[in-house]
């Protein structure tokens, strides 16, 4: 990480496939001892030993299960477009439909909100805003769009536009229990 962070003293390893499973599966004190004999083997008995280590466990991580975006050399802005593309009423989001943040937690986010954009917009063109209800379901949506006008302002509680998905987070047990 020297080019990225000078001084940081860090040092990054990328395991794919059966590797990647095989450390998972080991204690991160195995995994530090194995990575140390490894960088010995290569700088010489003499180097300093790692003060820590960090080992993600994205194979045994529910909400990844090892996967990650990678696109081909050949991708182009078109290719992200196709991808993104709603089939029907199902909008598509993540980290892999940003053409700039593509595999960082940032590009995820910045891609839900245009997806929540478009999402809106659809819904604005095909139906329109047909009742109060609709209004209420929509205003974790419109909050986290910033796309609250004045006269929708006034439909929605005097929360912060921030506090309306925290708050639907913390009363919905049945949510934070699926994200914990």
């Amino acid at each position: 990480m020297e080019n990225a962070y000078p001084g940081s003293n860090m040092l990054v390893v990328t395991l794919t496939n059966g590797e990647s499973k095989r450390v998972e599966a080991q204690s991160d004190q195995d995994t530090l001892r194995e990575a140390m004999e490894v960088l010995r083997n290569m700088f010489g008995p003499d180097i300093p030993n790692a003060t820590d280590i960090l080992v993600p466990r994205w194979w045994n991580n529910r909400f990844q299960r090892g996967s990650y975006s990678n696109y081909p050399i050949y991708a182009n802005h078109q290719l992200v477009h196709d991808i993104k593309e709603p089939v029907g009423r199902i909008f598509f989001t993540g980290e892999h439909t940003s053409e700039k943040f593509s595999g960082y937690v940032h590009g995820g986010y910045l891609s839900g909100i245009d997806s929540s954009n478009a999402l809106l917009e659809k819904m604005r063109r095909d139906d329109g805003w047909k009742n109060e209800s609709q209004a209420f379901l929509l205003e974790p949506l419109l909050a986290l769009t910033g796309s609250l006008t004045l006269t929708q302002a006034e439909t929605v509680s005097s929360l912060h536009k921030c506090d309306i998905p925290r708050q639907l987070f913390l009363s919905n047990s049945k949510l934070a229990e699926a994200i914990l």
